[in-house]
């Protein structure tokens, strides 16, 4: 009997070695993985951060372009697709320049959907913002369906819509805000 219970206690002891043994891997598994986890997120928003950067990059550059156009008549022709007198062509490049101002807003996260919505009512009291949406609704025909920009466009000629078929002078209220 003796040999036995030493046996027994030799295959226990085996046994709670091995548990302790899965134990510990598992336990170095959960680290590695949390270790991978936490490098995949600083990784996300490294490149979250490099995509706003890079948005804001070429923004500055368009504001540029835009700027430029808007003070020289000739590059004015190069830029802007509509056939217009130099007044009002460079009345619709400021037009752009606002509303590319605050779309970027909203792709960078400075304002919400609802705040853009607000600015962007505010933008289309103006008679020239709205002559210039219509004279460059053939652009916007262009867009990929699911991008920023093609929603934010939709939004406007709803807001537009809605504008004009209101019947009161508190145009502040007009519209509901798309949910985000």
């Amino acid at each position: 009997m003796a040999t036995q219970k030493y046996g027994t206690r030799r295959l226990g002891s085996a046994a709670f070695a091995c548990a302790t043994g899965a134990l510990a891997l598992l336990a170095a598994r959960e680290r590695r993985y949390t270790e991978l986890r936490l490098r995949v997120e600083q990784l996300e928003h490294t490149d979250h951060c490099h995509r706003h950067a890079d948005l804001t990059n070429q923004h500055r550059l368009q504001f540029d372009l835009l700027t430029t156009a808007m003070n020289d008549p000739d590059l004015a022709a190069v830029i802007s697709t509509v056939e217009a007198e130099p007044t009002t062509r460079r009345q619709y490049l400021f037009a752009n320049a606002l509303y590319t101002n605050a779309l970027h807003a909203f792709r960078i996260g400075i304002v919400s959907l609802e705040e853009l919505y607000g600015h962007l009512r505010v933008i289309c009291q103006n008679p020239v913002f709205r002559e210039y949406w219509e004279a460059t609704r053939h652009q916007r025909a262009s867009l990929k369906e699911a991008s920023d920009e093609a929603k934010v466009g939709r939004m406007v000629d709803g807001l537009i819509r809605d504008l004009d078929e209101s019947d009161g002078d508190e145009w502040w209220v007009v519209g509901e805000p798309p949910a985000e």
